[in-house]
């Protein structure tokens, strides 16, 4: 009994687990976060952080700022919902992080990992074009690509179309930087800690986020609690994300890095898979069935549908795709390796939060999105239908699926060194 104890935890927290079954876990998770109250990101967190330090810090202090913020209304009142604690990208992205960490403990892979000298430096410019990126495109990888595509917008294939080309520059840059820069290349080292300490300290963790949750559920008092008694679900399942990306070590840039630097398709594969099955379970959530409460549907259609189709998508996905190569991981990617210690990750992920927020406020300020300037709003199934909506959605997963397949072999599409 004991060995069989043994082997199931060996294969739920040490082992690296297979990218297929990964990408249909996180499929999952995201149709069960978008049916409990909304869809799942990463820059919606990383951007309310960077409001937070810019406030803290009083460069946001103006109360036309804070209001458009959403940290004040128009009476002047404290939102407590814009609180890191209680904003809802926020909580998901405190759980992501701490699912993370919950994970590499648990598996013993948890240690403060100091990069070389340039990767700070690099660390510096791919958190200023993540921000710069997922401002334009509507969303970082997640928000702006994947679960706007699983979602049903098109501007989720306006970013997916820059990504590929910002993905492959970055890829050339990574290539020149080899073949010419030496400068930065030492300071690196690791601090480890016992494999005990980390699994006590893991288990504390997951104590900490059940009791976060229970916190959330038993919040009484004001006009506050219904929303508050709602985050929950969202910090959980958040939580599962999170455990599941650093145990998979699934990351979305390496599906578009990989095909065109090594020929290797797994990731990619995996991406579209997981694409495809939030689509799917999406189109049901937001379809109102009519013997469902009166034909509601359970998902409101806006979600994740932003003006982004269009110039803003594709720029964005450019920029983004080249800062998440620079960074060596993608929105989420970042996080989750934030949550195992790499601290570089740490510094993409502060500048990045920065970015995002005065990128944000300044391209509200000029309200572009709103006037259609970095694109249209296009939810597919108002033009479409949902049938077709799918087809598309599917079909578009099934070619990216049997193209980088076909580049396995092939090695057609490997951008040479």
């Amino acid at each position: 009994m004991g060995g069989k104890i043994k082997e199931l935890y060996n294969n739920l927290c040490k082992k690296e687990w297979d990218p297929m079954t990964t990408g249909i876990l996180i499929g999952l998770f995201s149709i069960l976060i978008a049916a409990w109250w909304r869809p799942w990101g990463a820059v919606g967190a990383v951007r309310n952080w960077g409001d937070w330090i810019l406030y803290g810090i009083g460069i946001y202090s103006d109360p036309a700022t804070l209001e458009s913020l959403g940290f004040i209304d128009e009476d002047g009142e404290s939102l407590l919902k814009m609180s890191i604690w209680y904003n809802t990208g926020s909580v998901i992205g405190l759980g992501f992080v701490g699912g993370a960490f919950l994970s590499a403990c648990l598996g013993g892979q948890f240690a403060l990992r100091f990069p070389p000298i340039r990767e700070w430096v690099k660390a510096v410019i791919a958190g200023i074009l993540m921000g710069i990126g997922a401002t334009f495109a509507g969303g970082c990888n997640v928000g702006g690509m994947f679960n706007a595509i699983g979602n049903l917008s098109a501007h989720g294939f306006a970013m997916w179309f820059g990504l590929i080309f910002g993905v492959l520059f970055g890829l050339w840059l990574l290539y020149k930087e080899m073949e010419h820069i030496t400068w930065g290349s030492g300071g690196a080292k690791t601090i480890d800690f016992p494999i005990q300490v980390q699994f006590v300290v893991g288990i504390a963790v997951l104590a900490v986020m059940i009791w976060g949750a229970y916190q959330y559920a038993n919040y009484d008092g004001d006009e506050a609690a219904d929303y508050i008694n709602s985050l929950p679900g969202i910090l959980l399942i958040a939580v599962a994300l999170g455990y599941t990306m650093q145990r998979g070590r699934w990351c979305m840039v390496q599906g578009f890095r990989e095909p065109h630097m090594t020929g290797n398709a797994t990731m990619a594969k995996s991406v579209a898979l997981t694409i495809s099955i939030v689509a799917v379970g999406t189109a049901v959530l937001k379809y109102g069935v009519p013997a469902r409460t009166g034909g509601e549907a359970v998902l409101a259609e806006i979600n994740y549908v932003r003006g982004t189709f269009g110039w803003g998508g594709v720029f964005g996905g450019f920029v983004f795709g080249l800062g998440a190569m620079l960074a060596g991981g993608c929105g989420t990617g970042t996080l989750w390796r934030v949550g195992e210690g790499q601290l570089k990750l740490w510094l993409a992920m502060i500048v990045f939060a920065l970015s995002a927020s005065l990128s944000g406020l300044w391209v509200k300020s000029m309200a572009w999105e709103e006037n259609e300037v970095l694109g249209k709003y296009v939810y597919m199934p108002d033009s479409l239908g949902y049938g077709p909506t799918l087809a598309i959605i599917l079909f578009a997963m099934a070619a990216w699926y049997v193209i980088v397949t076909w580049n396995e072999d092939s090695n057609k599409l490997i951008l040479p060194m």
